[in-house]
């Protein structure tokens, strides 16, 4: 197999493809530079780590193996890794030696958010280079059409239940016809982009239930999701999915994770909700960018979602440049590897409780901290509440109840 050098990367801006610049492999570093039209326009589209320049830029191999964030976040991780590595083995092509274009050659057109690849190919190779990405994309990417129960029945044979992986489907929804379309990028009429997750074997069998359970105290305690919802097999097993905020019918938006923008190793991250605050009100040039993060932040220490890491806060920037911090997403009861918060709360990680909370209101002065901590707090005291409503079964209700209470009291 040959590596590939060069891709020509771009994005979708107001449903307009515009090519912005380009991505060379050279030695053990992978170069960017824009394209002067691009930066005419300018639009940050990564605006900490790559700035708008015309000189050549170049990212440290860590975290992301030499790519800016920007990139990185288009790569697909856990299950989308995994399938495409199993891809790739099968036709006896050594992983280890896939680099980080190769990669992103994979995602092309249909990767999360705007950003768009195409390599940029030598002659002698071309043609055979491009039925190779052609026939992968094609072996991993399923093209199913049907009811939601048989889709997602035929989805989980194919490898939904595979080891302590978890799944992550991307569908398109038609919630009239009840009716799912899996492996197309532009949806017919009348379908909107979802995501369905498929639980690990380690997994609770409500997982999807408590997921639920929590996309609905999120929203009352004021904190913005897009629309979710339990999908359900003819066999009985249950899904979470929610709509995408990163596709508006089929436009696209430019998608950035906190890891990215920031270059956090998001693994081995000393992150904290104060550097999120941070980040965010340079995005946003507003206060509701303080508030928005500490109700995210209350909720996670709160609701025991000690899976906070860097990559599970992301922004939106639209076709101007503006950006907003985007719908949260991946709320669930959880506990991280090392049993601490992935973020932490004013320098405290083990045991945040809501002294560490007033902490961040008091360094960024947000008026109404103390009435925005409160809010969640009572809204995650009435968790039977929303269990009840989501069919969480009792063993799972009572064992959150405790953990939530034990938080609360601290």
């Amino acid at each position: 197999m040959t590596a590939i050098k060069k891709i020509i990367v771009s994005i979708h801006l107001g449903g307009q493809e515009i090519e912005l610049g380009e991505l060379l492999s050279e030695g053990k570093r992978i170069y960017f530079k824009y394209y002067s039209s691009f930066i005419d326009r300018g639009i940050e589209i990564s605006p900490f780590k790559l700035k708008l320049s015309d000189q050549l830029h170049y990212a440290k191999e860590i975290p992301f193996d030499g790519l800016f964030g920007v990139f990185a976040d288009s790569l697909p991780d856990g299950w989308g890794r995994l399938l495409l590595d199993r891809t790739l083995t099968s036709r006896g092509i050594s992983i280890q030696e896939i680099t980080p274009l190769d990669r992103l050659s994979y995602v092309g057109t249909k990767g999360m958010g705007a950003l768009i690849y195409r390599p940029e190919m030598d002659s002698d190779f071309s043609e055979s280079k491009k039925i190779e990405l052609d026939s992968i994309a094609q072996a991993t990417n399923h093209i199913l059409k049907g009811t939601s129960s048989d889709v997602l029945e035929e989805l989980f044979q194919l490898g939904g239940s595979s080891g302590g992986a978890r799944p992550k489907i991307l569908v398109g929804y038609n919630s009239t016809l009840d009716q799912l379309t899996h492996g197309e990028e532009d949806l017919p009429k009348d379908y909107e982009h979802w995501l369905i997750k498929f639980s690990a074997s380690s997994d609770r069998k409500d997982s999807a239930n408590i997921e639920y359970a929590y996309y609905k105290m999120a929203i009352d305690a004021g904190i913005e999701m897009n629309e979710s919802k339990l999908f359900k097999s003819d066999s009985g097993n249950v899904y979470f999915g929610t709509k995408r905020f990163d596709r508006v019918n089929n436009k696209r938006l430019h998608l950035h994770s906190a890891a990215g923008l920031m270059h956090d190793n998001f693994r081995l991250s000393n992150i904290d909700y104060g550097d999120l605050m941070d980040g965010s009100f340079k995005l946003e040039n507003h206060v509701r960018a303080y508030e928005n993060i500490l109700r995210m932040a209350a909720f996670n220490v709160f609701a025991h979602n000690r899976d906070d890491h860097s990559k599970n806060f992301s922004f939106l920037m639209d076709e101007i440049g503006k950006w907003k911090l985007a719908p949260a997403y991946d709320l669930t009861f959880s506990t991280s590897t090392h049993g601490m918060h992935s973020t932490m709360v004013s320098g405290e990680s083990q045991n945040p409780s809501k002294k560490h909370l007033m902490e961040l209101v008091d360094y960024f002065k947000i008026n109404k901290g103390l009435e925005i901590i409160q809010k969640v707090q009572d809204v995650t005291s009435s968790w039977k509440f929303y269990a009840a409503q989501s069919g969480v079964e009792k063993e799972s209700e009572s064992i959150i109840g405790k953990t939530m209470l034990r938080v609360a009291k601290k």
